[in-house]
């Protein structure tokens, strides 16, 4: 994708929502920590019911380790993974009491060394909470960049960098929301919404799904061809 269609790419998504949010629940930068662990593998809908009562208890890492393993699990046990998520979550909170004061840092690196935490969970922090530029590359983020020819890459670190390199400013800040937004609820996995995409001129997939009641993008390649 050309640098001037990656300017108006964003634009677009920009206009279209100017203010992009997670749409994790939090009341604090160490729920929001919690809540993106607990997220891996699970959907952020199925986090923010498993949290909400969660995080009307618990607000701090003392708090959480107070609460202990067992009594975690009983919050979380909806959530995919919930034995191995509770034991990382209760290993990083008692981290953050012992080394950083209780404080989430402001530092990827120290985040990756956290129980559960990768560089992707890392990003979100750093994005959401403290303003980063960083790109954390989900299977929505991964399918998009790969898709349109916004940002190609066999892995999310490959995609990553290439956002990194690609993404211009006033965009950067929001640019994770917008393509993880776009991802999940027009660009989806198994049929594009081509037809009520606001960038659909500039994507280079193809064929594209420019017909509603088309059930693939197969169906539409095939009207066209016997058209």
């Amino acid at each position: 994708m050309k640098r001037d269609h990656v300017f108006e790419f964003f634009r677009r998504l920009a206009e279209a929502n100017p203010s992009p949010e997670t749409e994790l629940e939090y009341g604090n930068t160490y729920q929001l920590l919690v809540a993106v662990t607990l997220s891996a593998q699970s959907t952020d809908v199925g986090v923010n019911k498993a949290t909400r009562a969660l995080f009307a208890k618990v607000k701090t890492p003392a708090q959480m380790v107070e609460l202990g393993e067992e009594g975690l699990k009983e919050h979380i046990k909806t959530i995919g993974l919930f034995n191995s998520k509770a034991k990382n979550v209760i290993a990083l909170s008692q981290i953050l009491v012992d080394r950083h004061g209780g404080e989430v840092p402001a530092d990827r690196d120290a985040l990756v060394e956290l129980p559960g935490v990768g560089r992707k969970t890392a990003n979100v922090v750093m994005n959401c909470a403290f303003g980063a530029e960083t790109f954390a590359v989900d299977t929505h983020i991964f399918r998009v960049g790969n898709r349109t020819g916004l940002a190609k890459g066999k892995t999310p670190l490959a995609v990553e960098i290439q956002l990194e390199r690609k993404v211009p400013q006033p965009f950067r800040v929001g640019a994770h929301h917008w393509l993880i937004l776009h991802g999940r609820y027009i660009c989806k996995a198994r049929t594009p919404e081509c037809w009520r995409c606001p960038v659909v001129d500039l994507c280079a997939y193809k064929p594209k799904v420019l017909d509603k009641a088309a059930k693939s993008p197969a169906k539409v390649g095939a009207k066209k061809a016997a058209a």
